[in-house]
């Protein structure tokens, strides 16, 4: 992020990753509403981005072509204009965006500003990972996938709108370090800690159950070894749920710390606009043990 002047700085990001759907229309769509979705976890909109690709010398072109459209249709829907990119030849495909976007200084939106009471709300549903590794493996219900491609090709710019429009103090969007490892990122830049309710998370229809049957990728294990000795469950969350806790995510929500008094009214914005948003913690003092636990009550503590 690099601030020009008083009115506009600029964001300034970059992903791209090997295919996690077979349709080469649906990689090109999720692969840009990801990498344009930090620009909008800042506080952005993104206007200007480049191709980043590598294709196999066999790749048929249609298949490159769908690719491209993909990512360029969903672009075209932010208002972002592609001017061009840099392809190169490799044996595994990969597709991504490197994004420009532009905010107010003012506006801009960062991971350490959530307070003590602050309500973390969370704008879509998880569990991404698990349906995408068994959909590799020919073990995901059609309907399972379409849902977890219907989620990942939804661009946040709508759900950060709405929690800008109330008052979010920090903000980041889940992605390939599980809902884990970005709240801890709130936790830890803000000096705070967090509560998470597991019965508020909401979860992708068949994630659960694909998660517990053992379609877990690989870096929900290193996700965990990393991040696991900052959070504490109570003893009623299962080793399914914990298991599933430390999934990454592709093109996941936003994660938002808003004032609690906002809390309520930003939720009910998001459900309006169609959004899978939940209330799904409270920030805390931060102790001297875990940054972050996780208890098996609702957010009345039932």
């Amino acid at each position: 992020m690099y601030r020009i002047d008083d009115e506009t700085c600029i964001i300034f990001t970059a992903d791209f990753f090997t295919p996690i759907v077979d349709d080469p229309y649906e990689f090109g769509a999720i692969a840009a509403a990801n990498a344009m979705s930090d620009v909008y976890a800042t506080g952005g909109e993104p206007i200007l981005a480049l191709n980043l690709a590598a294709f196999p010398p066999d790749l048929p072109a249609s298949a490159i072509a769908e690719i491209i459209r993909g990512g360029a249709e969903t672009a075209s829907r932010a208002g972002c204009a592609v001017a061009g990119g840099h392809t190169i030849m490799d044996p595994e495909p990969k597709y991504g965006m490197a994004v420009v976007g532009i905010a107010r200084p003012d506006r801009v939106t960062l991971k350490s500003g959530a307070r003590v009471g602050d309500a973390i709300v969370l704008t879509k549903a998880l569990g991404t990972g698990a349906i995408t590794t068994a959909a590799k493996e020919g073990a995901c219900p059609a309907e399972a996938l379409a849902g977890a491609v219907a989620s990942m090709s939804r661009l946040n710019r709508d759900a950060m709108r709405v929690v800008a429009a109330h008052r979010v103090r920090a903000c980041t969007d889940v992605t390939g370090f599980s809902l884990a490892g970005h709240a801890l990122e709130l936790a830890d830049k803000g000096g705070v800690g967090l509560r998470l309710y597991a019965r508020e998370l909401r979860y992708l229809d068949g994630a659960a159950g694909l998660a517990a049957a053992g379609f877990l990728p690989g870096g929900a294990f290193r996700n965990r070894s990393f991040y696991g000795p900052s959070v504490s469950f109570d003893s009623g969350l299962d080793e399914a749920f914990r298991g599933l806790f430390f999934v990454p995510e592709t093109s996941g929500g936003l994660l938002a710390a808003v004032p609690s008094e906002e809390a309520d009214a930003c939720l009910a914005e998001l459900i309006a606009a169609g959004h899978a948003a939940a209330i799904v913690g409270v920030v805390t003092e931060r102790g001297q043990g875990p940054a972050m636990a996780v208890v098996d009550a609702n957010k009345d503590g039932g």
